[in-house]
């Protein structure tokens, strides 16, 4: 008997061989537009997810922003400071969640968006699986999902376990952040083959790339072109991003000048698509010797 014969009821349940987190089918987000944004880490998720989240305002959506990451600045811009995260507010009630209030765990930033920090566990002490399920849990609890357009996951960096795949369970499509190259395209192609795991017992599809701080994207079209995946968006890399993240601010709370109008043009272009509905995409990943003879060096 093989070991994967002695667990049959692990088998195929997120994609072939899936030993991954399960979500209380109760804490199921209905009514909102959800997204799952990824990407290697320092791509500048946060910074796009939190933009993002500021276009869905701008354009009147009610935006619900969750920060997966142990780290907890993805609403960083939105909101001005650091927030607590989730898993450290329970630890303060001894896990007694009926003893929190909104206002302990949810702060309310820039253009009205909501915004969480889930957190995550001491490393190597447990799963962020977990965490985002009671982020989840809490929110539904308190009614705080019932009147949200839109929820946008942020999530920790490339890590693609049962743990940190799990918004992909509440998500309707995923959008992954990448630069133009090698390692950000690396780190790409296996989210896709972790969302494609996911989607064969989930809603969730892939939604398409952003490309992130690049001139050229050259090589995320080829890459693109190559597997079947569409890019749906580019921030070229200008210093008034970088610079609206050290004033702790999204791009819509900056001056006007020519590179932030533009990029705030893109975001919002890039907000109504997602809002409208993009197309299911079904990307086939490639193995990894094939990555490095399409843009390895030669």
């Amino acid at each position: 008997m093989s070991p994967r014969d002695e667990i049959p009821t692990l088998r195929g349940q997120d994609g072939e061989g899936s030993v991954q987190v399960h979500q209380d089918p109760t804490t199921q987000i209905e009514g909102a537009k959800v997204f799952s944004v990824y990407g290697k880490g320092g791509i500048g998720k946060s910074t796009t997810s939190s933009n993002l989240s500021a276009a869905f305002a701008k354009m009147g959506r009610r935006v619900l922003q969750i920060g997966c990451d142990p780290k907890h600045d993805s609403t960083f811009t939105l909101t001005g400071h650091l927030q607590p995260t989730v898993i450290d507010i329970l630890k303060e009630v001894d896990f007694h969640p009926e003893e929190l209030r909104p206002e302990d765990f949810v702060t309310t930033g820039w253009g009205g968006v909501l915004c969480v920090e889930a957190g995550g566990p001491p490393a190597g002490t447990g799963c962020g699986g977990y965490v985002v399920g009671q982020t989840v849990k809490l929110l539904k609890q308190h009614h705080l999902l019932e009147e949200t357009d839109v929820v946008i996951f942020d999530v920790l960096g490339d890590v693609v376990c049962g743990g940190f795949a799990a918004p992909l369970q509440h998500a309707d499509r995923a959008v992954i952040v990448t630069a133009n190259d090698f390692d950000s395209i690396y780190a790409m192609n296996r989210i896709i083959a972790a969302v494609q795991a996911k989607s064969a017992n989930y809603k969730v599809r892939l939604a398409g790339c952003i490309a992130n701080r690049s001139h050229e994207t050259n090589e995320v079209d080829r890459f693109c072109e190559k597997v079947g995946f569409n890019r749906i968006g580019h921030m070229p890399d200008v210093d008034a991003i970088r610079r609206s993240r050290l004033k702790k601010k999204t791009l819509f709370e900056m001056d006007d000048d020519e590179d932030i109008v533009r990029c705030r043009a893109e975001y919002i272009r890039l907000a109504e698509k997602l809002w409208a509905g993009t197309e299911p995409l079904a990307p086939e990943p490639m193995a990894d010797r094939d990555i490095f003879e399409l843009l390895g060096f030669d």
